[in-house]
């Protein structure tokens, strides 16, 4: 569990424009008594975030993931936080799998593009939508390229245009799959 000090020391490397972050990595690694950033990322996601079902804490392990750079093992609670509607996280969470650029996240990322989670039903431009597809672009193998198929079909229209521009970046055009 992530208490009010563990997070402190973790907002701390948050930058803000105009500014440096306040802490250090070192400083984080060294308040969890840790050497290994990634695998603290990693314990933060699945023991706090995902274990406990606690939204602060998914913010708190995506900050430390993203600062130390994620591990292939932090896929599976990543996939986990997708349909889970107790977090308000879930851009970073597509930024994340988008960084890890799995095709074993497809699923995910096209249900994330689909999704509109109730705590941003005010975004006309389905930002977060056009984020999973903008992972999916990046993602190899053919599993992404029949999702941006499919979101081509069925999403907004913001994300159809994201869908038809991923789909182009891979050279493939919209005609070829009518």
């Amino acid at each position: 569990m992530v208490k009010p000090e563990d997070q402190r020391v973790i907002l701390d490397l948050v930058t803000y424009p105009g500014s440096a972050p306040r802490g250090t990595p070192e400083e984080v690694l060294r308040h969890f008594g840790a050497d290994d950033g990634r695998a603290l990322g990693l314990e933060l996601l699945r023991g706090g975030a995902v274990a406990e079902r606690d939204g602060d804490q998914v913010e708190m392990a995506l900050i430390v993931a993203d600062r130390f750079g994620l591990s292939p093992a932090c896929l599976e609670p990543l996939i986990t936080l997708c349909s889970a509607d107790w977090h308000h996280a879930h851009e970073g969470v597509v930024s994340a799998l988008g960084t890890l650029r799995s095709p074993a996240s497809v699923r995910a990322l096209q249900h994330l593009a689909d999704w509109v989670p109730d705590y941003l039903d005010y975004d006309d431009s389905r930002a977060m939508g056009v984020k999973a597809v903008w992972a999916l672009r990046r993602t190899p193998g053919p599993e992404a390229e029949e999702a941006l198929w499919g979101l081509l079909a069925s999403g907004s229209g913001d994300v159809r245009e994201a869908a038809a521009k991923g789909l182009r970046s891979r050279g493939v055009s919209e005609s070829e799959g009518t």
